[in-house]
């Protein structure tokens, strides 16, 4: 009898192992994604101006939404998955893609990586919020222990001027505002499509977003566009903004939103390797050692949810 069962059993462990991996793989792609927003944003510093920045990113990808939605015939979301996408849109439609254009503005790259190490923790708070699933305390811990190092490394950088005050209010924002966001999404992602929950989100806020956009449009700003602005803005709107997100939100949905939120964990590796091949930015020690120690303990986190 034992042997029946646990051949019974076998297909299903295969079946929920297999979807794990497939969480893990789609969660690192899309933070790998993610982890050129900053660099993204800086280089488009100076030539718009941060709400620009973050208005027609989403509003560019609300744009390419609505032939995807067409195409694959989606069908309407309703109404209680309306107002939980209006609620994700505050978070991934405006407030992450704002916020992060106004950091880029007074900080390094690479600064703002470790600020947005934060994330896993924010996500985490969130989905537990959300889903009501209760982590252990260790888990709790841990992951305060990661805040704790983001602040007293921001908190040695004051030293840089008044500007680093802003710059890392608005990326410590834009942390918690994509937390909610990417709880949200992953919580409509276990009754929608993950492309599905992105595409409706943009979608519902296009007359706010091309009302908006045409409002801050400027088309004597673009004159001075080059081909490093135009493919930062394409990569912001069409990757960061839209397709990372339908990767991002399967694997929240597969893998669960605390236990995939901790691959956040790698962006600011992949950010610090981005700012150095592409933006030419000095290695800076301290940044690194404050990486290395966030990512222990949200590792530490991250064993504790596979104990309960």
């Amino acid at each position: 009898m034992k042997h029946t069962a646990t051949t019974l059993n076998a297909p299903s462990q295969r079946s929920n192992s297999s979807a794990e991996a497939e969480a893990y793989v789609l969660g690192v792609v899309s933070v790998a994604a993610f982890a050129l927003t900053l660099p993204c944003a800086k280089a488009l510093a100076g030539h718009l101006g941060a709400i620009q920045i973050g208005l027609f990113r989403s509003f560019l990808a609300a744009l390419a939404a609505v032939p995807v939605l067409l195409f694959l015939r989606s069908a309407r979301p309703n109404i209680s998955q309306v107002k939980r996408l209006f609620l994700m849109s505050l978070g991934v439609v405006y407030g992450f893609p704002v916020l992060t254009a106004v950091g880029m503005q007074h900080v390094p790259v690479g600064h703002g990586g470790v600020v947005l190490a934060a994330l896993p923790l924010a996500t985490a708070i969130f989905g537990t919020l959300i889903t009501k699933d209760r982590p252990p305390v260790l888990f709790w811990l841990a992951s305060v222990g990661g805040f704790v190092a983001v602040a007293l490394f921001a908190a040695l950088r004051s030293d840089m001027g008044g500007g680093f005050y802003l710059g890392d209010l608005a990326l410590l924002g834009a942390v918690v505002l994509a937390g909610f966001g990417y709880a949200q999404g992953g919580a409509l992602s276990k009754e929608m499509k993950g492309w599905e929950v992105m595409c409706w989100a943009l979608v519902l806020n296009l007359p706010i977003l091309a009302t908006l956009s045409i409002w801050q449009f400027d088309v004597a700003q673009f004159e001075h566009f080059g081909s490093v602005q135009w493919s930062a803005l394409a990569f912001l709107a069409f990757i960061n903004s839209l397709l990372g997100f339908f990767s991002w939100n399967r694997a929240l949905a597969l893998g669960g939103i605390q236990r995939i939120s901790q691959l956040q964990l790698l962006q600011p590796f992949f950010t610090y390797a981005y700012s150095i091949m592409l933006m030419g930015e000095s290695f800076d020690p301290l940044a690194l050692v404050v990486c290395v120690a966030v990512i222990a303990l949200v590792v530490v986190s991250k064993r504790a949810l596979s104990k309960r």
